[in-house]
């Protein structure tokens, strides 16, 4: 775990967070993001790069395509991009599997594949994970088979983990 740590840590002018603000509200419109004082950075981790509110790891930039991580989610609570799985998807999205179709319930219908979306669990509409769309959302609702998302981040994985210490 000692090698998971936050590195080229770059504390960004207003301009460049505002910037970065603008392009997470294309992906979440309807979403209250942070504000103009807050204190944004970004950093390298090995498989991707992250953005850091006031010291938090709220979003991931992977392939120059900001979104927000578990923690980013849990602050902003934004409307779109989610996918539903049910209850007894829960434990293995929690320890990072990959979203089958079977176990989804719903998907936000202008996900497209390659689109980022976020995991929620129906009951709550939590966030879970975070992960890349392996089909459209909606061919995920009505699917039966296949993997549907790949997951990237997930509650309790080592980014989140980056937080609590």
């Amino acid at each position: 775990m000692s090698d998971f740590r936050i590195r080229r840590r770059t504390r960004l002018k207003s301009k460049q967070a505002r910037a970065l603000r603008d392009e997470l509200a294309t992906v979440f419109p309807e979403t209250d993001l942070w504000g103009d004082a807050a204190a944004v950075e970004t950093g390298s981790l090995p498989d991707y790069d992250v953005i850091l509110v006031d010291g938090k790891v709220h979003g991931l930039i992977q392939a120059d395509q900001p979104f927000l991580s578990v923690r980013g989610l849990l602050a902003y609570r934004p409307k779109n991009a989610w996918v539903t799985v049910d209850m007894g998807a829960i434990r293995f999205v929690h320890n990072g599997a990959d979203v089958m179709a079977p176990g989804i319930v719903g998907a936000d219908e202008g996900l497209q594949e390659g689109d980022w979306c976020w995991i929620r669990d129906e009951r709550n509409g939590q966030p879970l994970a975070v992960g890349r769309c392996l089909m459209s959302g909606t061919r995920m609702a009505g699917s039966e088979k296949g993997k549907a998302v790949a997951s990237v981040h997930h509650l309790g994985d080592k980014l989140w983990d980056l937080d609590a210490e």
